[in-house]
């Protein structure tokens, strides 16, 4: 199946405070280098954050993790649990059709869907608050045919009673997942015939089940508020922080001057010539800091960065020479090897005469980062 972005596309994602607290956190799992592994969880919040995946969430989320946009696509793309197209407000409806329900009635099922949402799968209901898709099998085979909601199966299902949970859905209440013909689980619709010691004490309905009906709202999203949010991996049990972590910019050290020095090579007095660093400045020129993100492969995070080590302006980078780039790649933390992969240096030679960049004529007129 052929899956794309969406041709319709909001103009901006941002992740909500405890979300982005929470994304920060699941980065920290992963040891310097490596933070592109935690793009699968990152994605899953982005989706529940807003119900789908749109171009801005991925490529914010991409820039969090320092990777392609089109790497992050392939992940997005590549498993179906992403949804790539608005959802239903309220509702997306995945009904198996795999061999054991499609036995036992799923198109009729899929018939009421067409019926009460919409002729084709992945449309919206007119109202918007509904979209359904047939899925691949979802392992509840012995309680065929079924159907996953938000989060929940619910099982043993007939058209008439799915029909009714549609309807309990557009009217604002939750049903009770789980089998819809009274059984427990997967046990015998007139109970066990055997280790029958077992049924006693048990809660009400199955361990998953319960666990819904407990939490009294099994359609809503995980928005980051749902428990305190722990980072056992480090220091015990520290609490990730709930804003952006900005790389910390300090004031140099003005240089002891010995002969007047010309306005824009004011270097930083952090890091001197022996060490290898390209000559940078204590703060932007009056004319204030060049964009940087219009540099393929600068997202906001870099820019920051690269601020904080002394570059503001397109022409600072366009006279690195090779040993500049080395440095530059080599000290650039979690970013290492970014200068030349993306060949910064042709970039802002071409951005500093006042020319335009594909990308940069791209990243203008998409508004690919707000500004």
């Amino acid at each position: 199946m052929l899956r794309r972005l969406h041709h319709t596309q909001p103009d901006a994602f941002t992740f909500t405070p405890a979300n982005l607290a929470w994304a920060q956190g699941q980065i920290t799992k992963y040891p310097e280098g490596r933070q592109a592994s935690a793009v699968i969880p990152l994605l899953w919040r982005a989706q529940e954050q807003e119900g789908w995946i749109s171009r801005p969430a991925l490529e914010s989320v991409a820039d969090m993790l320092s990777m392609d946009y089109i790497r992050v696509l392939e992940v997005a793309s590549f498993y179906f649990m992403f949804q790539l197209q608005p959802v239903g407000s309220v509702a997306h409806i995945q009904v198996c059709g795999t061999t054991s329900c499609m036995i036992c009635g799923a198109e009729d099922l899929m018939a009421v869907c067409q019926q009460k949402i919409a002729a084709k799968p992945h449309d919206l209901s007119v109202d918007g608050r509904f979209s359904w898709e047939e899925v691949e099998c979802l392992g509840s085979c012995s309680n065929a045919p079924m159907a996953q909601i938000g989060k929940d199966y619910y099982e043993d299902l007939t058209a008439k009673r799915f029909g009714e949970i549609l309807d309990e859905l557009a009217a604002g209440r939750v049903p009770i997942p789980g089998p819809q013909n009274g059984r427990y689980a997967a046990e015998p619709v007139k109970g066990l015939t055997s280790l029958t010691e077992y049924d006693s004490g048990r809660t009400q309905y199955n361990a998953s089940v319960q666990a819904a009906v407990d939490i009294g709202d099994t359609i809503k999203r995980i928005d980051g508020t749902e428990v305190p949010l722990v980072m056992p991996w480090l220091n015990g049990r520290k609490k990730a922080a709930a804003t952006p972590v900005k790389a910390k910019t300090t004031k140099p050290k003005q240089p002891k001057a010995t002969k007047p020095t010309k306005p824009k090579a004011t270097v930083t007095a952090k890091v001197s010539p022996a060490d290898g660093q390209p000559a940078g400045l204590s703060a932007a020129r009056d004319s204030g800091a060049d964009d940087l993100k219009m540099i393929k492969g600068v997202g906001p995070k870099l820019e920051n960065l690269l601020n904080s080590m002394g570059y503001f302006h397109f022409d600072q980078i366009a006279d690195w020479r090779a040993n500049d780039v080395a440095w530059v790649d080599e000290n650039l933390k979690g970013f290492k090897g970014r200068v030349s992969r993306d060949n910064w240096v042709d970039q802002a030679r071409s951005l500093a005469r006042g020319e335009e960049t594909a990308f940069s004529k791209k990243a203008a007129k998409d508004g690919i980062y707000d500004k």
